[in-house]
């Protein structure tokens, strides 16, 4: 994890300009590097690194004796390096793993770079010599990266939009700062001075399709059509485990996430699993967030005792979190009410990890209920084939919800996420499933899922079973809920007539209740105008639902009251 952030065709000074790069700070708290072009006075590279991967020679842009024409500044990881290094005899310089990406450029071209990386990444690569400029961006956004482009042909490109907003230009920067889509990359020509001018947006590869990158994976093809329940079974675990143990590379502590949910219960115990499998000499540590006696802490530390990890418990208290609000909104880039909610647990979380602990690389369950229909709407899915679709939408908006949270919270603290369950080979087979089998099945969301590690032993029955909580209202009390302290909050900060007149002050995705007010009005304070980064509210489907949380939904009610 680090933070990237590179100018073409700069009509202004570039030691001016740099002061926006240091808005990404946090990203990379380890080294920063600036850079410019030779021979382009006005294009630049800015680099914040966080160290996990060859300590030595990790330092950004990366250039390299054998393509002197070639700059590249990436922010991820390619768990495939190694593969890919000896599948074509590539001679590297460095131990980095994003080298990678040069000699696959050099070899077969944009197209073939981005498809052939297995792992999570966003990069600006330049060719001098043939002058052009590429970005791109993994399939579902787990690493982030925004840009702005001037009619003029300014190009500004950065892990996070706050890194672009200040810029100045000879033109008005009126022109939109804008996420950079997933799964895609972008061609764009780089003129005499140092202007570009795009060329062409190309999508290289969609959550369906298995990745191109499986001819060097580890764990060879697996045989397609055969959907016996058994074979299936046996597929889901082997690719997750799979997902789980490439995602092991790194020099820093990896640590893990556990909320004594499913997903990262499931995580966390193969995670463990492999670690001592492949000797790592320290114990795994894992953490909770919860206010005292909270359902997620209880689970969370019943997990942790079955698998035997070293668990730490940070108690949310309730200032703490109201205070930290506008620093989550901050940090997020966004006003999604469900988003902000579940970001400030995570947000606290991430700083008591980085304050009190040495782990740096973090797992977590990201991902699992877009991909295996766990939230508690599926339940009310007219058919399979239409919870199938929701699926698929779910895991390409992913980069504007769930993904966004968990990159910003944990970056905003300097550490490294990692999300086995987003793994491109886990999550195209689990999509080649039939319908049928993926969507809930006797009442229980992620039915398959959960019947596939029924057998191994990893967690506990009641933790395999457990359900769905929504993150939010799992690390509240038992007498009051974090949703409800919320509201009680909000509700002294938000008077009735601005809610009321809050269509004509905010006309795009007006906000219609007093918490979804409130963090508007401290998002419009921070990204004024730039409401369009969130394109509509996370909200249930199949339902009426006015608000966002499992909490308001008749399903989740009945099965609290039982």
């Amino acid at each position: 994890m680090c933070g990237i952030w590179a100018l073409f065709g700069s009509d202004e000074c570039l030691s001016v300009q740099c002061l926006s790069a240091m808005k990404i700070a946090h990203r990379g708290p380890d080294a920063f590097r600036f850079e410019n072009v030779n021979g382009f006075t006005n294009c630049c590279f800015g680099f914040h690194r966080l160290a996990v991967v060859d300590q030595l020679y990790g330092m950004q842009p990366i250039r390299v004796k054998k393509f002197p024409y070639l700059w590249l500044c990436y922010n991820g990881e390619i768990y495939n390096f190694k593969q890919l290094q000896k599948q074509f005899g590539f001679d590297f310089q460095t131990l980095v793993d994003g080298e990678v990406i040069l000699h696959l450029y050099n070899r077969g071209g944009i197209e073939q770079t981005a498809s052939m990386l297995d792992g999570v990444f966003a990069f600006i690569l330049l060719d001098t010599a043939n002058r052009k400029v590429f970005l791109a961006r993994d399939t579902y956004g787990v690493r982030p990266l925004f840009k702005v482009l001037t009619d003029d042909g300014f190009l500004g490109v950065c892990s996070e939009a706050k890194g672009l907003l200040n810029l100045k230009h000879s033109t008005s920067l009126c022109s939109k700062v804008e996420p950079f889509l997933p799964g895609h990359y972008e061609v764009l020509d780089l003129k005499p001075s140092g202007k570009v001018a795009s060329v062409e947006l190309v999508k290289f590869h969609s959550c369906k399709d298995e990745p191109l990158h499986v001819v060097c994976d580890t764990v060879e093809a697996l045989p397609s059509g055969n959907f016996d329940l058994e074979t299936v079974k046996s597929n889901i675990r082997i690719l997750f485990e799979n997902a789980v143990r490439k995602r092991l590379m790194a020099h820093r502590r990896i640590g893990c996430l556990l909320s004594g949910g499913l997903d990262s219960s499931l995580v966390a115990a193969v995670l463990l699993k492999l670690m001592k499998e492949i000797n790592i000499n320290y114990p795994l540590q894992t953490f909770a967030i919860g206010m005292e006696n909270s359902p997620d802490l209880l689970a969370a530390r019943k997990v942790a005792a079955h698998i035997g990890s070293e668990h730490h418990e940070v108690i949310l208290n309730t200032e703490e979190g109201i205070q930290a609000i506008e620093e989550v909104i901050f940090s997020l880039e966004t006003y999604d009410i469900t988003t902000i909610r579940a970001s400030i647990g995570m947000y606290l979380v991430s700083k008591y990890i980085r304050k009190k602990t040495d782990s740096v690389v973090i797992f977590s369950g990201e991902g699992s209920d877009e991909l295996t229909q766990g939230y508690i709407y599926f339940h009310k899915a007219p058919s399979p084939e239409e919870a199938a679709e929701e699926s698929e939408r779910l895991l390409k908006e992913l980069y504007l919800f769930d993904v966004l949270r968990a990159d910003r919270t944990t970056a905003a603290h300097g550490l490294e996420l990692r999300v086995p369950f987003l793994d491109h080979r886990f999550t195209s087979y689990y999509l080649s499933l039939p319908a049928e089998l993926r969507i809930p099945k006797n009442g229980i969301e992620k039915y398959l899922l959960r019947l596939s590690f029924e057998d191994s032993n990893l967690l506990p029955k009641e933790i395999l079973w457990r359900p769905k909580e929504a993150f939010s209202d799992g690390i509240a009390s038992v007498k009051k809920s974090w949703f409800s302290i919320l509201q009680d909050y909000i509700d002294q900060q938000v008077d009735d007539l601005l809610l009321e007149k809050a269509a004509e002050k905010y006309p795009f995705n007006p906000p219609k209740t007093k918490e979804s007010y409130y963090y508007r009005q401290i998002f419009e304070k921070h990204y004024s105008g730039r409401s369009s980064w969130l394109p509509h509210y996370w909200m249930p489907r199949w339902v009426k639902a006015t608000d966002p949380s499992a909490r308001t939904l008749k399903h989740y009610k009945s099965a609290a009251q039982e």
